[in-house]
């Protein structure tokens, strides 16, 4: 297994950090999903799955950079006020830290559930303090597929965070999955139209709670 340095290269966090400044947008078929409680989302058709690969911008009020940083990295955490998380944990895998996650879904349909590493850089971009954290699937041997559990093999995620000046945060947050199995398209872009805004409010509320909070 390759270490998890080299999951990511440096240019995709400069690139993660570029969208905080100025929106990558054009070029592609890129779709306003939702504008609603100052989260814009877009939308972008991946030819080869039939699934929507999602852009999302916004500011979060009350959060700074920092602590959303550390919220959104503590898995322990998210454990208490994710909802849908049924179990989360990370693993050492040949020297390199995996996450394991498996995730509710109303019945009838089956869990899901990703095997993924990530990395969080805390960087200075032309006096600009800009957390990153890129994650994405890998497959290793330690966490073979479960029974009546389906494995989500194509996932990746990046999130960018910067002060607005206040206290609050800017956000660019990209997002791919492929959940598999037989969802119709209709309910997987309904979970990301109702679900992405959702989620970015819950993560407030964690942020305001959270008991390692300086």
């Amino acid at each position: 297994m390759a270490g998890a340095s080299g999951y990511f290269s440096d240019e995709q966090f400069r690139e993660a950090c570029a969208e905080l400044q100025q929106p990558a947008l054009a070029g592609a078929d890129w779709q306003l999903l939702v504008e609603a409680s100052g989260i814009t989302i877009y939308r972008l058709l991946d030819q080869s799955t039939g699934l929507y690969e999602y852009k999302v911008f916004g500011v979060l009020e009350g959060c700074s950079p920092a602590l959303l940083a550390d919220v959104y990295m503590d898995l322990d955490y998210r454990k208490t006020w994710d909802q849908h998380v049924k179990e989360l944990y990370i693993k050492e895998c040949d020297g390199q830290m995996v996450a394991y996650w498996e995730v509710k879904y109303p019945f009838p349909l089956s869990n899901r559930d990703y095997v993924y590493t990530r990395q969080r850089r805390d960087l200075d971009v032309d006096g600009r303090k800009i957390y990153v954290i890129l994650a994405q699937s890998v497959s290793v041997p330690q966490f073979p597929e479960k029974s009546g559990v389906i494995r989500v093999k194509q996932y990746k995620q990046s999130l960018a965070i910067e002060s607005n000046s206040k206290k609050g945060s800017r956000v660019f947050m990209y997002y791919f999955d492929n959940p598999g199995g037989q969802i119709p398209s209709w309910l997987i872009n309904w979970a990301a139209k109702n679900g992405v805004p959702n989620f970015l409010k819950d993560m407030v509320k964690a942020c305001q709670n959270y008991p390692k909070k300086t």
